[in-house]
């Protein structure tokens, strides 16, 4: 009897340990203060990668700019500074006539919009396919370790960074041929509870949102208060939060949405996506008869399907289709943790192995655009 009660009591020190050893992690982030760094110079083109990056840069232009909204009495309004990636490659006729699609990128914490960029590869994509692609990026004073306050109460509401995040979403707007139907915003952890709440709060401005790794929307309020909603979700907020939203805005638009989530993830716990997926059926009103398809990608199919040797994860993909369309994609990823999936991973925050999330969310934003 003595050794299995010892085994088991050293399993619970160890577990003891481990989420010890989470929570001073999550502490870090959001308590600790950070060295302040000057931001990026301004550059016409997309610079040469950082050594540490083994992604080459796309050819298209990498402009950089800043938002700042009229000053009200007594006040000196914040800056939000962005990056703006404009592909080289030449418009389709399509999008002479109603513009480029517009993809909005919000960083996680301890990133900046630079290496979200360079992590994610998006750019080459949006190269491809002929996306401009914007990157806000939280400013140092306004949080030591660049997070971007989604669990703030007043943020939550509209207020904010949401304003900034979408005067800057118009400025660019007004500056280029952007198509006012095919805006699309995502962000990862911090980023994508962020572009959550930009788009809960104007709805009518995007056509689908994509979360990668984040928190279910509506709680926190504090600290403490949103390092408990990345361990636990929360409960108590799931509805309600989203009842909330719907009441301040009767006419509430359709929202596609696909959320990725890395199944072995600690930092954003899995809980949150699966609480994700109640919002996203509730704010999309999706009827009891919603379809819901499942496809199961094993390792090695992924792997053949990614066009390339490199090691990727199996994933589940979960469809909720309501008239036809597919209106929510959710996909788990196995074994992935707090990281972008099929990222650059010699920059934080990204794993190497597929399946490449920018790619899905591209191939998800493609089937949908805003409704006039």
């Amino acid at each position: 009897m003595v050794k299995p009660a010892s085994k088991w009591l050293r399993g619970l020190l160890r577990a003891g340990k481990a989420q010890q050893r989470t929570a001073s992690k999550l502490a870090r982030v959001l308590f600790e203060p950070m060295t302040t760094k000057p931001l990026e110079k301004p550059r016409v083109r997309m610079p040469a990668a950082p050594a540490t990056s083994a992604s080459p840069p796309a050819p298209g232009k990498w402009l950089t700019a800043h938002y700042a909204p009229l000053p009200e009495l007594g006040q000196v309004p914040r800056r939000l500074p962005y990056f703006l990636y404009l592909p080289d490659k030449a418009p389709s006729q399509a999008m002479r006539s109603r513009g480029r699609p517009l993809l909005v990128m919000l960083h996680g914490c301890e990133q900046s919009a630079t290496q979200f960029a360079d992590g994610t590869r998006m750019n080459r994509l949006a190269e491809r396919k002929g996306y401009a692609v914007l990157y806000p990026q939280q400013s140092l004073r306004a949080h030591a370790r660049r997070c971007w306050k989604w669990y703030d109460r007043q943020t939550q509401d509209g207020g904010g960074d949401v304003g900034l995040i979408v005067g800057a979403i118009g400025q660019v707007a007004a500056r280029y041929a952007i198509d006012p139907a095919r805006i699309y915003i995502c962000g990862l952890s911090a980023g994508a509870g962020m572009a959550h709440l930009v788009a809960l709060n104007h709805p009518q401005l995007f056509a689908a949102v994509g979360l990668h790794s984040g928190p279910v929307f509506g709680a926190g309020h504090s600290v403490l208060g949103a390092m408990n909603v990345m361990q636990h979700g929360a409960p108590a907020r799931v509805d309600s939060a989203i009842e909330e939203v719907l009441a301040r805005q009767l006419l509430f638009p359709r929202l596609p949405m696909i959320l990725l989530q890395g199944q072995a993830d600690s930092v954003v716990r899995p809980v949150n996506q699966q609480q994700l997926v109640r919002q996203a059926i509730h704010v999309n009103r999706m009827p009891p008869e919603t379809v819901i398809t499942v496809e199961n990608v094993p390792a090695s199919a992924a792997a053949s399907a990614a066009g390339s040797r490199k090691r990727s994860h199996a994933y589940a993909v979960h469809d909720y289709q309501a008239g036809g369309e597919v209106l929510l994609r959710v996909i788990q990823i196995e074994q992935l943790e707090h990281a972008w999936s099929g990222g650059d991973a010699s920059l934080p925050f990204n794993d190497r192995a597929g399946p490449d999330a920018s790619r899905l969310l591209l191939d998800f934003f493609a089937r949908h655009q805003r409704r006039r």
